[in-house]
């Protein structure tokens, strides 16, 4: 119809209200959850959910607790019911993270309260316990980590990681796990090395060439110098058995850290057929986070093989770190968020070059 169907949706919205008697309490609350619609399912994928600033502001944004509850709803509703191939464990795991912390601000926790880290941390050792671990086995660990690293992973998480690398704090050798996500939709892959020059480029080109889609990638820096990153990882076809590349992964990965020399660059870069026929338009932007210490990194562009690792070679070029990455993929189209720093990201003219590479990068 021509303009903002979310602003556009109100108007119906209201009127159906209206129409089926609905309160004035009830006809505002179906107003603002069609105005808003998107709000959740935008923050909970492409922004850092662990930075207390991003749920202060979404919190303000929502205002109350029945609108919370009610957007969430609505949320798992409308992305479930986008297409069967758009949800995945993932999402809802994304979508919950956000949903519990923003919840718990709302009850009146303070922010980094609401991020649950003490609770995170406890959580985390009590699996080490049922896993047969001594207490204190994890604080060579834990010791090497600092408070980002907790906000970023869940007490899950943190337990696995610490489970395969509590005796190798200072391994030489690069340590790889992968398994099964939730739901078995997909891998989680973990990977433990002295920090490395384009490493998350090369693990880009790793998985690019097995023909893996990165759907998260949270890249952290220990206090020693090391990278402890994590990936979620799908392949793009139906009944894959993930099991059985569990392997492969955690021996050829290693292989490929232990070689500085070893680059994988993904080799069939073909466009779908509906891409070259209906190209689509690229869009980069990078701005500085409401701290101003970090820069979000937005792009759309067509997706094809490769994409994601001509990216983080870009971004390598320019000396640019990742910290986390989101990847929405949706259909023929992709979606991507980075957290990333950078000395010269403060110069306009040095942003300004940065996104004209890109762009360059990810015409078809």
């Amino acid at each position: 119809r021509g303009g903002d169907h979310s602003k556009l949706g109100m108007v119906d919205a209201r009127n159906f209200c209206q129409a089926h008697d609905m309160s004035a309490e009830d006809t505002t609350l179906v107003e603002w959850l069609v105005q808003n619609h998107l709000v959740m399912s935008h923050v909970a994928q492409k922004e850092d959910t662990t930075d207390p600033a991003v749920i202060e502001r979404f919190a303000e944004t929502i205002g109350s607790e029945r609108r919370l509850t009610a957007l969430y709803l609505l949320t798992h509703a409308d992305v479930r019911g986008t297409s069967p191939k758009v949800w995945n464990g993932w999402k809802s795991r994304l979508l919950e993270d956000l949903f519990t912390a923003t919840r718990r601000l709302l009850r009146g926790a303070s922010p980094s309260e609401a991020l649950g880290l003490d609770d995170r941390k406890d959580d985390a050792q009590r699996l080490l316990r049922y896993h047969g671990l001594r207490p204190g086995v994890e604080d060579a660990l834990w010791s090497r980590l600092d408070a980002l690293y907790f906000m970023r992973h869940s007490a899950e998480e943190i337990a696995w990681h610490t489970r395969h690398l509590y005796h190798r704090p200072e391994s030489i050798a690069p340590v790889v796990r992968a398994r099964l996500s939730e739901g078995n939709a997909g891998l989680q892959v973990m990977v433990f090395s002295r920090d490395q020059r384009d490493l998350f480029k090369r693990v880009c080109g790793f998985f690019g060439k097995l023909g893996y889609t990165i759907l998260d990638a949270t890249l952290h820096t220990t206090r020693h110098g090391y990278a402890l990153d994590s990936f979620v990882l799908q392949y793009p076809g139906e009944r894959t058995h993930y099991r059985e590349h569990i392997a492969l992964i955690e021996h050829d990965l290693t292989a490929c850290l232990a070689d500085e020399a070893v680059d994988y660059r993904p080799g069939d870069t073909r466009l779908s057929r509906k891409v070259r026929h209906f190209p689509i338009t690229p869009q980069v932007r990078l701005r500085p986070d409401e701290s101003g210490k970090q820069y979000i990194l937005t792009l759309k562009a067509a997706d094809r093989p490769g994409l994601l690792y001509d990216v983080a070679d870009a971004l390598a070029h320019f000396e640019v770190e990742v910290h986390t990455a989101k990847i929405a993929t949706l259909g023929e189209r992709v979606e991507d968020a980075f957290l990333v720093t950078g000395k010269g990201l403060s110069s306009d003219a040095h942003v300004l070059r940065v996104e004209r590479n890109l762009l360059e990068r990810l015409q078809v």
